[in-house]
């Protein structure tokens, strides 16, 4: 290198460029490349646009990698808040990968949950139990860089906030406005390790915990206290299906509709920012809704509640699935009588000349049949004309 100029230093600076770029959303993640030329006084920047042209890396929106985010977009607590004292619904949608945060990002829903509820939808499992941290947070991480406006709510999963050095708390008691937990000598540091692990490796902005037992209310108002934010969740909690019998719906009678409604006030009292109600009669979901200062979310509970989530069970908003299998069966069909894949449907081309010379080598070496099927093909594709998808040629 000239003017005592290093190939390593270069190297550095280049990569230290392309970061403060990179960082900066001046160019795309995967789309430049540097010489170290543009550094040592030429004013050549080479800028490579092959990942466009890669199979891996479709032009689509939803696979087309990360999107430049702006802070006025991000919903925060703030923007809730002023929905919420507006009157205005709030939309909340689970999502458990990259693909689905982009489709609700999108859309422009205000709150992403990554459920527990990934152990039974993605992991084939038959409750939410058996998920792990270390599985939720792949998760996270995938639908965080997907979804750049909502507010990112992850699922704390069963196991991972429950557990104390001691846990002889006594029963929640309510006097007026105050929550009391007697006797509550716990030590949360379990779950607010947990949360820290959700918002520093998963990437999201607040945690979702299940509420119901003193200590989880005492893991809440731990958890907030550590500066992180809280979403309850009051009614059916599937984590707890071992004492509620299954997946059964609650407050169907006065005992459980107080306890629903009793819960949600001392998560409130806790610190949550929002409650979500499940499974519950839209009666109490709506006493619990007023009786709250803090926005509540619906799922299967009516709509008198400020936002909702959208359940199985629920109004289906699209056959996605029936979409999925008919494109499966035509693929199956399309590959089993060779239809597929044609000539216009294989990109990657060699030259005529390369053909030639590849077709000789093959017969010194004695793959005549190789040669034979090579040149076959080679003709077909000739006559195919140009791929649907063309790529560069070597």
């Amino acid at each position: 290198m000239t003017n005592g100029t290093s190939m390593v230093g270069v190297k550095r600076r280049a990569f230290s460029l392309a970061t403060h770029l990179r960082s900066r959303r001046i160019l795309p993640m995967a789309a430049l490349s540097i010489t170290p030329h543009a550094l040592c006084g030429k004013r050549e920047t080479i800028m490579c646009g092959t990942a466009r042209m890669m199979s891996n890396v479709p032009k689509e929106s939803v696979y087309g990698g990360p999107k430049p985010q702006s802070p006025w977009e991000r919903i925060t607590l703030k923007h809730l808040n002023l929905m919420y004292l507006k009157g205005k619904r709030i939309t909340m949608v689970t999502a458990y990968d990259y693909p689905s945060a982009v489709h609700l990002d999108e859309a422009g829903i205000d709150i992403c949950l990554v459920g527990d509820s990934a152990a039974m939808v993605v992991h084939g499992h038959d409750t939410t139990l058996p998920i792990t941290m270390e599985e939720m947070l792949v998760h996270c991480r995938a639908v965080a860089r997907g979804a750049k406006r909502p507010l990112l709510v992850g699922d704390l999963p069963f196991g991972s906030y429950e557990t104390s050095s001691s846990q002889s708390a006594g029963p929640a008691l309510r006097s007026g406005e105050t929550l009391i937990v007697s006797n509550c000598n716990m030590n949360s540091g379990q779950a607010v390790e947990s949360a820290v692990r959700m918002l520093k490796e998963g990437g999201m902005d607040a945690i979702k915990l299940e509420g119901g037992a003193t200590s989880r209310i005492a893991a809440a108002k731990s958890i907030v206290e550590a500066g992180i934010a809280v979403m309850g969740h009051v009614g059916l909690t599937p984590q707890a299906i071992s004492v509620l019998g299954g997946f059964r719906p609650q407050g169907r009678n006065v005992a459980s509709a107080l306890q629903v409604v009793e819960t949600a006030l001392a998560l409130q009292d806790a610190g949550c920012f929002a409650v979500v109600l499940e499974c519950v009669p839209s009666p109490v979901a709506a006493a619990a809704t007023s009786a709250l200062k803090i926005p509540t979310i619906g799922i299967g509970a009516g709509p008198f509640c400020s936002g909702q989530v959208t359940p199985k069970f629920c109004k289906q908003y699209g056959q996605v699935g029936d979409s999925i299998n008919e494109a499966l069966l035509q693929y199956r069909e399309d590959v089993v009588n060779r239809s597929f894949p044609d000539a216009a449907h294989t990109p990657y081309r060699i030259s005529a000349n390369e053909v030639d010379a590849f077709l000789s080598e093959l017969g010194k070496r004695g793959l005549n049949e190789a040669a034979s099927a090579a040149a076959e093909a080679a003709e077909k594709d000739a006559k195919a004309g140009k791929p649907r998808i063309e790529t560069p040629v070597d």
